[in-house]
């Protein structure tokens, strides 16, 4: 107790002082499945009531939008960091859906590629806008300095895996 009578007060600081570096880790990390979660959480129910998409497809588009030329069925799956079983389902259904077209490979005959036709690239694109505006607002209490100072640290803890 302080000279007044009252309890001391507890920083921030203080707290992380008294707590191990391996147990603040750990709370991190439950701290960022959880914002993990919740994000995506959130992404998956507007895909589905404003597009009636999921996520996984909208994922499959957008590695599509950025290979302009289409990609091999596994090099989808190795850009997604899927198996071919799990693409392979959702590729069927875009195509159905007009959203993808296959294509064969020259000089193979068990191999096509996948692309998005005219009307999958158009349809990914306000897909896009609204991701990005979604994500915006689900982050937008992060100021662009802390937003910098995470991407630096996630991205040194990622690369650690690529060596």
């Amino acid at each position: 107790m302080s000279e007044n009578g009252t309890q001391p007060s507890t920083t921030k600081t203080d707290l992380i002082a008294d707590v191990p570096a391996s147990k603040a880790r750990l709370r991190l990390w439950l701290k960022l499945l959880k914002a993990t979660k919740h994000v995506e959480g959130e992404l998956r129910e507007n895909f589905r009531t404003s597009f009636d998409t999921t996520l996984p497809r909208f994922d499959v588009m957008a590695a599509l939008y950025r290979a302009e030329a289409g990609l091999k069925m596994s090099q989808l799956s190795s850009v997604l960091r899927v198996s071919n079983g799990n693409v392979t389902g959702i590729v069927d259904r875009l195509v159905d859906d007009g959203m993808l077209v296959r294509v064969p490979v020259d000089n193979d005959r068990r191999a096509t590629t996948v692309r998005l036709t005219k009307a999958g690239r158009e349809q990914f694109a306000r897909m896009a806008s609204k991701h990005e505006a979604w994500i915006d607002d689900l982050l937008h209490g992060v100021d662009a300095d802390e937003i910098h100072d995470m991407a630096e640290q996630l991205e040194r803890i990622a690369s650690k895996g690529e060596t």
